[in-house]
């Protein structure tokens, strides 16, 4: 593998050289693409470089082993299956880093939380989930911000509409889609009995506007009172928007702004990012028709996680994850299943490259 070493110098030079070109410094976007092109070659240039140290380490040491000087050869033996094991490890680092990165993973992302079976409770949980990923964001120093809610009388949301922004959002949260299953007793529940509710989630890659294009010919713009609470505006103006486009049938629906022209915006970045969503879908499936991940289809009618309250105990189904800290997962501490979601996916990727 360190053969390959020289030539991962060569390519890093020459991006250096190339970002360093004024007429590139120029091209915000060109520029932009360079830069992810060496931060995800760096790493790769720095374990060779680690990798090949540690193969000239244990080469030395196999040599002192045989060394007519007891001590020295014994201490030579001591470290060799110490560079061993570092050499194996170092070893899957690289293969890990040598998968292509998903252009997606630096993305922000749009996520639309759904009431699905349940009722109020279900509604509950999707406001639960909301602050779950609130307090999640928070802890990554994300910005997150409100697009569009739709809130009933119990301060559960039927649907909730948010962006999230930041270094490696869609990375992170990529595997949150899905149908989300819990199991707890509810609020409205006199008799003390467990419930089982479900949730959807949709984690979509933002999309610029230059990355879909949107034909205006395409779109049916409808103007209407804003409905829900809201404040002083709400009902008093024609500020909601509902947007159809024609083609797809999709539909997107923005009533939190203050304006019509806002919401109108809202509408359109939400509908800019479930259509490249759409179309990411089909390239990935004409890709691999025949394969499913073992993190999981991304099929959003797939069930992904269950949330069992009464044991404390979260399972997320597609990588056989069990953990019994429920609370503190519900207050946001969701690095441990994200960084076991991340490590299977590379794994998988992992077996399919080889």
């Amino acid at each position: 593998m360190t053969e390959k070493l020289d030539d991962f110098r060569k390519q890093l030079e020459d991006l250096d050289a190339k970002l360093s070109d004024p007429d590139v410094m120029k091209d915000m976007s060109q520029y932009k693409n360079l830069m992810l092109e060496r931060s995800h070659l760096v790493p790769i240039v720095e374990e060779l470089e680690n990798l090949k140290s540690l193969m000239e380490n244990l080469a030395d040491n196999e040599a002192l082993s045989h060394e007519d000087d007891e001590e020295i050869a014994e201490m030579a033996k001591e470290e060799i299956p110490v560079l061993k094991e570092q050499i194996e490890k170092s070893e899957r680092r690289c293969k890990m880093l040598l998968i292509p990165p998903d252009p997606l993973e630096g993305k922000n992302i749009i996520m639309e939380i759904r009431a699905g079976t349940g009722g109020e409770e279900a509604a509950l949980f999707a406001a639960d989930l909301y602050r779950m990923y609130s307090y999640y964001a928070e802890s990554m120093h994300w910005k997150i911000e409100e697009i569009s809610s739709n809130a009933t009388e119990l301060g559960g949301y039927k649907e909730i509409v948010l962006s999230i922004s930041g270094k490696d959002v869609y990375g992170s949260l990529r595997w949150e889609s899905g149908v989300h299953r819990v199991q707890r007793v509810p609020e409205t529940e006199s008799g003390g009995r467990i419930h089982t509710s479900a949730v959807t989630v949709a984690v979509l890659p933002e999309a610029e506007e230059t990355e879909i294009d949107i034909r205006q010919e395409d779109l049916r713009i409808d103007v209407m009172r804003a409905g829900g609470p809201g404040g002083q505006c709400v009902n008093t103006t024609e500020s909601a928007v509902r947007i159809t486009h024609i083609p797809s049938g999709l539909v997107v629906i923005c009533q939190n702004q203050k304006s019509q022209l806002q919401n109108r915006m809202e509408a359109m970045r939400v509908l800019r990012s479930r259509l490249y969503d759409l179309e990411a879908g089909k390239k990935a499936k004409e890709r691999a028709e025949e394969r499913r991940s073992q993190v999981g289809s991304g099929d959003r009618s797939e069930r992904i996680r269950t949330y069992n309250f009464p044991q404390n105990r979260l399972t997320d189904h597609r990588i056989n994850l069990t953990l019994y800290k429920l609370d503190l997962i519900m207050e946001g501490q969701l690095q441990d299943v994200i960084e076991a979601l991340k490590v299977a996916a590379g794994e998988q990727a992992l077996r399919e490259a080889t």
